[in-house]
């Protein structure tokens, strides 16, 4: 088997959620079950910690796991979905899983798909736990896929949870309202484990504090724990003093390669999860924080988050953000920042509203509209219709290709270009 064969027969066999949605998710962990069992339970041969929310997954899984790299521990990480590799979903110390390795574990692994039928998710868990194992790592940083509760990730049973925010999304499967998407994403909460939280919400604050006295679980506020207070801001980092529970300063001049006004949240996220881990033991120093908050993209080989493609004439960038909380602050980003024109590509899936997602949207701006190349994509031409009933100027495109090429020939040098609306429309042009 080739490694193309290995991809083909992963992506024909097994109900992919990016490609096809609600058909592929599967409301029950059995599968996982069985998967972690055939594998021999490779789940408990490494530490993990556990990532859940709305919103700042993927950023605060990299920021964390380039700190613990820098600290010099062997790390794993796994996110989802990919952009373009498939094996970006699957790293040890930033390098992707091998073509090979990926080849070997399709090859094993084809009576069991036979007889249980995973979903594409379920099935890349656990080539993850698979190879995490294989490679030793010390710690593995993972990110849930959708919801918590009954995510294929949480067989794990982590020395720590972080839960970022809690906002609409995937309404259909965890609830439709912040309550109830919230106590889905508790679900990640285990038995005299600490918790963080990343965004503190007077809604659903009950919900991860009742969760946590259940199970005994130490639970940390982030915004309790530290403020940060921008100081610097540039296309290529931002620079906070940061403060602890006390008021003492307790970093100075905290340089950030990932940019983008919503990472402070995931900034206070990370330290107090690395507060947590030094009490259980590890050994993240002052300078492993420094380390890995400003080469981060070096050492997880982070893309999508706030990219910037082109740093002038025009300033090129694009973002993975796909619900309106998270595409709110990506457009009081770009407000602030200067231009003389805005041009926006922008593409969405087709279980989302397109006016709940317009709606938080830049009004000043051009948009080329496009569909991603996937089932699950949206027409360009239902986006640019909603468009013009909320008096937005745009057209719509044959291609994300065609709308990013046409945005760019449109641009002037004092421009900005922005690209998002979907993980999968960005990631046709990252």
């Amino acid at each position: 088997m080739t490694y193309k064969e290995a991809l083909d027969y992963l992506y024909e066999n097994m109900p992919m959620f990016h490609r096809i949605g609600a058909a592929a998710f599967k409301p029950n962990l059995s599968n996982s079950i069985a998967l972690a069992t055939h594998l021999a339970q490779p789940q408990n041969s490494f530490k993990s910690i556990h990532i859940a929310g709305t919103n700042g997954k993927g950023s605060t899984a990299h920021l964390l796991s380039a700190v613990l790299q820098a600290a010099g521990y062997k790390v794993g990480l796994y996110t989802s979905p990919h952009y373009r590799d498939f094996r970006e979903r699957i790293k040890v110390n930033g390098e992707y899983i091998s073509e090979a390795e990926v080849v070997a574990f399709t090859e094993e692994i084809q009576d069991f798909v036979k007889a249980y039928q995973p979903s594409f998710f379920e099935l890349t868990v656990g080539m993850a736990f698979d190879h995490f194992r294989r490679h030793e790592v010390d710690v593995a940083v993972v990110e849930v896929g959708l919801g918590g509760r009954l995510d294929a990730t949480n067989i794990i049973f982590p020395i720590c949870s972080v839960i970022t925010n809690i906002d609409f999304d995937h309404e259909q499967f965890l609830g439709n309202t912040l309550v109830a998407i919230a106590g889905e994403k508790a679900g990640i909460i285990k038995p005299n484990t600490p918790v963080v939280i990343g965004e503190e919400r007077a809604e659903t604050k009950g919900v991860f504090v009742e969760k946590a006295q259940i199970n005994n679980a130490k639970i940390s506020f982030a915004a309790n724990c530290f403020q940060a207070y921008l100081i610097q801001d540039s296309i290529e980092k931002q620079v906070f003093d940061i403060y602890d529970e006390n008021g003492e300063k307790y970093l100075s001049q905290l340089e950030m390669a990932l940019t983008g006004n919503y990472q402070v949240n995931n900034l206070k996220t990370v330290l107090t999860s690395i507060k947590q881990l030094n009490e259980l033991g590890f050994n993240i120093s002052e300078i492993a924080i420094r380390t890995g908050f400003l080469e981060v993209r070096a050492l997880t080989k982070i893309i999508g988050r706030w990219d910037i493609l082109q740093k002038e004439k025009p300033i090129i960038i694009c973002d993975s953000a796909h619900n309106p909380h998270g595409l709110r602050y990506v457009s009081e980003a770009l407000q602030k920042m200067p231009y003389q024109n805005l041009h926006i590509v922008f593409g969405m899936v087709s279980d989302k509203s397109p006016e709940k997602l317009l709606s938080v949207m830049p009004a000043n701006a051009i948009y080329y509209f496009c569909k991603a190349d996937m089932p699950r994509g949206l027409e360009a031409a239902t986006l640019l219709e909603a468009a013009k009933n909320m008096n937005l100027e745009g057209n719509a495109f044959n291609s994300v290709a065609e709308a990013y090429e046409a945005a760019k020939a449109a641009a002037q040098a004092d421009d900005i270009v922005f690209v998002g609306g979907s993980i999968f429309v960005v990631g046709e042009i990252v």
